[in-house]
């Protein structure tokens, strides 16, 4: 069964791998390789969203293993705090198995909790499935952000996606 929850510190190390194998997917920010992040690092990250009131990394796992993770960054000026970006990685060997699902079902009521109002995310337009899952999730396209990213030599266009609570 999959358990949904707020990273800690300890997790920092098993979500690293995670990340680095969701980056292997080439549909991230990062390029397979690009992001030399440490678990010393990415513990202080955990610690700095989770000392936030409408910020946090939230983890899915099953019993011990961690399967996928989402980034919930809100920032503070008053005419913003209503609002937060969004991250999602998933592992390769979990793709498919409700745990994108779980962590977006855990994460929009963890948010309507906390007072966050507009939820975002961008998301390559050629990645269909992150794409389909997002707008089951109730998540609608804003926008195209053209030329947005630049892949193996290529332009590539992002979605600009946004669900109000």
């Amino acid at each position: 069964m999959i358990e949904i929850r707020k990273a800690t510190t300890q997790d920092a190390a098993q979500i690293v791998q995670v990340m680095a194998d969701a980056e292997q997917s080439g549909f991230m920010l990062f390029s397979p390789g690009e992001r030399q992040i440490t678990a010393e690092g990415l513990a202080k990250m955990i610690a700095n969203l989770n000392n936030e009131v409408k910020s946090g990394l939230f983890i899915a796992q099953e019993g011990e293993v961690i399967l996928g993770y989402m980034i919930v960054r809100n920032d503070n000026p008053e005419r913003i705090a209503h609002r937060a970006y969004l991250v999602i990685g998933v592992h390769s060997n979990s793709r498919g198995k409700g745990v994108g699902k779980s962590l977006f079902s855990f994460v929009l009521n963890w948010a309507k909790e906390v007072g966050l109002h507009r939820l975002e995310l961008t998301v390559l337009v050629k990645n269909e499935a992150a794409v389909h899952l997002y707008k089951r999730m109730g998540f609608e396209i804003e926008g195209i952000k053209k030329h947005s990213l630049y892949i193996n030599g290529q332009y590539e266009d992002e979605y600009y996606m946004v669900k109000l609570l």
